[in-house]
């Protein structure tokens, strides 16, 4: 098992450095750092923890609060954790994940009184997020995945929602559609007051508006069942609907089943576009789904990084950063059956909704079934 001597002499350096280096109890150039950190991965160095946190009076451990229910995470939320846990084991730290949310406050002053953390990670950070305060009190260096609806004096990293948004509208806009609905998550989560739930339905809105287009947005529960009750609304609501943008992907299947159970077809009948998903589930469906793709992986370990500066400098530079999302087409998205008309082209909106059209037919078994 190789020592301390071993990767100083193996870095070239002082066995003292070696310790600076673990501890951060004195400033170590960037160049001796690597080296020494580079030495230690070779010989499969392992420093004891328990003495590492004696002698710096640090824990060498992050909290990553990230609230959670009986479904648990998924492969787009898990992309976050394990960017956040690479960039940590990287630097030397442990990622610790807490289930706590803006319900738990007791428990997590509990948590930073203890001083058990050397920093906090927040996930799943509402516009008005009490976490932040008691964090804040307790003098525990905190950095946000996502933002408060006030993020001075924060550090952050969060998607870029406008951005995605947008992408996402201009693409199936650019295919030809001109009627589509967006899947939000449920409506109790957007009166919470969940960032990225009010951030798209605003973006959403205002895309749409800037097309000449109407928007309509249906919140759904994160279950396949609230997907297909979403889809049958939306076809209430808009009957002859030809896309449906999501961000809500437990409720996409859903509203896939529900698509076929329909008769229709994905995306000659109606195209699916998933937002803020990882690459693996967008390959789950048939078709593959077209995707905004998240940055979930980077976003962590950006936030870590970040965390790390905070907690190891003691400085209060502030980094706030968004990153959008990336469009990924697949098999999920295209042109409508029927050329898309003008919202202001009667005969033309006349012309597509003829009911001697094969659209028209789907459509209005569609409504029968509605």
């Amino acid at each position: 098992m190789a020592t301390m001597q071993d990767v100083a002499r193996r870095a070239q350096v002082s066995v003292s450095t070696v310790s600076y280096v673990l501890t951060g109890a004195r400033p170590i150039s960037q160049a001796t750092r690597d080296k020494v950190l580079a030495a230690m991965a070779e010989l499969d160095y392992q420093p004891n923890a328990l003495a590492r946190g004696l002698a710096s009076r640090r824990s060498r451990i992050l909290g990553l609060l990230l609230p959670m229910d009986e479904r648990g995470i998924g492969a787009t939320e898990t992309a976050f954790v394990t960017g956040a846990t690479s960039a940590a084991v990287a630097a030397g730290y442990h990622l610790v994940l807490s289930p706590i949310g803006v319900g738990d406050l007791d428990e997590l002053r509990r948590l930073a009184s203890q001083r058990i953390l050397d920093g906090a990670l927040l996930m799943e950070v509402q516009l008005h997020d009490p976490r932040v305060d008691v964090l804040r009190e307790a003098g525990v260096p905190t950095v946000l995945i996502g933002r408060t609806e006030d993020p001075s004096g924060l550090s952050y990293v969060d998607i870029d929602f406008d951005r995605t948004v947008r992408a996402a509208v201009d693409h199936l806009v650019g295919l030809g559609h001109r009627r589509i609905v967006y899947v939000n998550h449920s409506a109790d989560t957007i009166a919470e007051g969940y960032g990225p739930a009010l951030r798209t339905r605003d973006s959403f809105t205002a895309a749409m508006t800037e097309h000449g287009l109407t928007p309509l947005m249906i919140p759904a529960e994160d279950s396949a069942a609230s997907g297909r009750a979403a889809l049958a609304s939306a076809l209430r609501q808009e009957p002859d609907l030809t896309a449906v943008l999501a961000m809500n992907e437990s409720a996409v299947f859903g509203l896939l089943g529900e698509l076929s159970t329909r008769g229709l077809t994905v995306p000659d009948d109606v195209s699916v576009v998933s937002m803020v998903t990882s690459p693996q589930v967008a390959e789950l469906a048939t078709p593959a789904l077209t995707a905004m793709t998240s940055p979930g992986s980077a976003l962590g370990r950006i936030a870590v990084q970040t965390l790390l500066r905070h907690v190891e400098s003691g400085d209060g530079e502030i980094h706030q950063e968004l990153l959008p999302c990336v469009l990924e087409v697949r098999g999920s998205s295209g042109p409508p059956r029927t050329p898309a008309a003008s919202t202001t082209d009667p005969e033309a909106a006349d012309e597509r909704s003829s009911p001697g059209t094969e659209a028209a037919r789907r459509r209005a078994a569609t409504r029968r079934r509605a």
